[in-house]
């Protein structure tokens, strides 16, 4: 794994020392980073932005967003930086930004991804014009909450990439 632009281009990131933590492949994530850089459909700059990586196993994605001039990046892994369990009720109560871009990358097998779409919303973490990006398997069927509209999705080999408005 590394860094694919910016300041820190070409730097490699140790992959993940446990066989639980999924890795982003670096297709994938410069495909993320060009949607949006390049997508009518998203109103978001990266460059000075707070970014919330969640489930962020070894940060990957949360380090390239600094790379490219992320202002801040929170880090919540459930052994790392923030070592909190998303799915705790009051995790988003600790926080004292707002953010632009909020990262998901749970586990293929994790059902629970509409819980932490509603505590964002209640806890009205996500900026206007933010966007939330889901990193999935292909064929997985998530019921969203009501608040949010798939603005775009792309599919990676056996991932698919969900991008995400509030539309509060």
């Amino acid at each position: 794994m590394r860094i694919i632009s910016g300041s820190f281009k070409g730097k490699k990131i140790s992959d993940p020392k446990d066989i639980k933590t999924r890795p982003l492949k670096d297709l994938t994530k410069e495909s993320i980073f060009n949607i949006i850089k390049h997508s009518n459909k998203l109103k978001v700059n990266l460059s000075n932005s707070n970014v919330l990586d969640l489930f962020s196993g070894v940060g990957s994605f949360g380090i390239e967003c600094l790379s490219r001039d992320a202002k801040k990046v929170v880090f919540v892994e459930n052994y790392l930086i923030i070592e909190k369990d998303i799915y705790n009720s009051d995790i988003f109560l600790k926080l004292e930004d707002k953010f632009d871009i909020i990262f998901l990358d749970p586990p293929y097998r994790n059902k629970n991804l509409d819980k932490v779409l509603i505590d964002i919303d209640e806890q009205k973490i996500l900026k206007k014009n933010g966007i939330i990006i889901v990193h999935r398997h292909k064929n997985e069927q998530d019921s969203l909450p009501k608040n949010f509209e798939i603005t775009d999705e792309k599919k990676y080999g056996i991932s698919k990439i969900i991008f995400l408005t509030n539309l509060n």
